[in-house]
């Protein structure tokens, strides 16, 4: 998430009322995750486990809850619990805006469009040309929906991100700053639930189609002209390659990447990145040819007990 303007490193520490390092002046640009910051950006880091990673990492202001040396060109933000103050920002930057129309007045909707009754339309929401959005489907703030892209009844777009820190009294949300980015020719299905990214963009790309009651997490980027099917769930910070195709009840792990033009077949469980051009299948993931291998194998281990007798 980029600021509307460039902010001082004196005034993000005034916000959350914290002690910097670094000059007063330093430059602020915006606010990410580290799986997406850019040089201007702050990231936050409260596990000792990922201090290098966050300080090494293209960010430049790096939130953390220990005092360490700054790294050349970067400043810190100390902090004793970074996950609330980058809470804090986000509220800050990207408060929630409450709505009393169905169809926000600050929504930009593109020439012939049609939308259907009983749907709603977020703040700052842009919808291009000649879409059609059926009955009963929610659209977010900040959406992005490009030109003919049709979305099914009871469709939701910007969702919060599923992602909690569990604390002794609960768990605590991560407030959701992101968008949903959804490009021409997009086709969504009924009853689809795509999550806005944390901070970035879960995006869909041009000429995706996408079946009914799919889930797709929070910063999720799915590329074009993929196909899928009924009842996948897609977890956060994936990386879907073009061309790809999932088939039906499909589940992914979060943080991989599905290589362009791989075929994983229905009820198959991705737990790891997968090279493209393959087809894929089974529970753990291997190259479908090599898993009906070994599932004919497995019917004939009474036949090999009965020749041992």
């Amino acid at each position: 998430m980029k600021f509307n303007r460039t902010h001082l490193l004196s005034e993000i520490a005034a916000i959350i009322n914290c002690e910097f390092v670094g000059d007063a002046s330093f430059p602020v640009e915006g606010m990410n995750e580290i799986h997406v910051v850019t040089p201007g950006d702050i990231v936050f880091v409260d596990h000792p486990k990922y201090y290098d990673k966050a300080l090494q990492s293209a960010a430049t202001i790096v939130l953390i809850n220990k005092q360490v040396d700054c790294p050349e060109g970067k400043a810190l933000l100390i902090s004793d619990d970074p996950f609330r103050d980058f809470n804090k920002l986000t509220n800050h930057f990207r408060p929630f805006q409450a709505s009393n129309a169905a169809i926000a007045p600050s929504a930009k909707i593109g020439e012939g469009t049609v939308i259907q009754p009983n749907c709603f339309v977020g703040n700052q929401v842009t919808i291009g040309k000649n879409c059609i959005i059926h009955a009963n489907v929610t659209i977010y703030d900040n959406c992005v929906i490009g030109d003919n892209v049709i979305i099914q009844s009871g469709t939701i777009l910007g969702a919060d991100a599923f992602y909690y820190k569990k604390r002794p009294e609960g768990f605590d949300q991560l407030l959701s700053g992101g968008r949903v980015v959804i490009e021409d020719n997009v086709g969504i299905g009924a009853l689809c639930t795509i999550d806005k990214g944390v901070t970035g963009d879960t995006t869909i790309g041009a000429g995706t189609k996408i079946d009914n009651q799919v889930h797709v997490g929070h910063d999720t980027i799915i590329g074009k002209k993929c196909l899928i099917a009924a009842q996948t769930g897609i977890a956060g910070c994936v990386v879907i390659e073009d061309e790809v195709t999932l088939w039906g009840q499909v589940g992914t792990t979060s943080g991989i990447t599905i290589g362009s033009k791989a075929v994983v077949m229905g009820q198959t469980g991705v737990t790891k990145s997968i090279e493209g051009g393959k087809t894929y299948f089974g529970t753990p993931i291997e190259e479908s040819r090599e898993k009906l291998k070994q599932l004919a194998n497995i019917k004939r281990i009474p036949e090999i007990l009965d020749k041992l007798k």
